[in-house]
């Protein structure tokens, strides 16, 4: 599946993206804020993108521009989830490369990413979560209209090892349906 917006193209992860990847996920601002290790290599980047990012609901961004993969997309819902949320909700998790940082380009993907989770799927609501410190995240998600519900302390997250405190938001189909920006 592919979806567009004014500036991007969500489309599945490919192996040959493994170059991209690399090139942003090695940058240590960017994985360790989102929860994952940074890449060490090419190669670690393509493993990757065969054991997690080719699952179902998972997009490389790609600047329709340049036609660059430059960030990731997700939409996991129900159980492929790892916030125990209902069969019928989402959760959305993103990330972009340094240099698109503060362009609007993850927003623009997260609202067309929330327009697909409830025209088209028909989720009743649509999680986020941001680590404690990642203003950037948080500043994405409330633009997006999603609202703080809790936050999670002294949270353990196995993939860098680390305990963590998670906030985490969200927004309702009903509310969704009240945003002035969406489409």
């Amino acid at each position: 599946m592919k979806i567009e917006t004014k500036r991007l193209i969500l489309r599945p992860w490919e192996e040959s993206d493994a170059e991209e990847l690399y090139k942003y996920a090695k940058d240590p601002r960017i994985g360790p804020a989102a929860g994952w290790p940074v890449h060490t290599s090419v190669e670690n980047s393509r493993q990757i993108i065969k054991d997690v990012l080719s699952a179902e609901g998972t997009f490389a961004v790609v600047l329709k521009e340049s036609k660059g993969v430059i960030g990731s997309l997700g939409l996991m819902i129900g159980e492929s989830s790892n916030l125990g949320i209902e069969k019928d909700e989402g959760e959305i998790g993103y990330w972009i490369g340094v240099p698109y940082w503060g362009q609007g380009l993850i927003p623009e993907a997260v609202v067309e990413l929330m327009r697909y989770g409830f025209e088209d799927v028909n989720l009743k609501t649509i999680w986020c979560g941001y680590f404690d410190g990642n203003e950037k995240s948080k500043r994405v998600q409330e633009k997006c209209g999603f609202q703080y519900h809790h936050t999670e302390k002294d949270k353990n997250w196995p993939l860098t090892n680390e305990i963590k405190t998670l906030h985490i938001t969200n927004i309702s189909k009903m509310q969704w349906q009240g945003l002035s920006f969406k489409r």
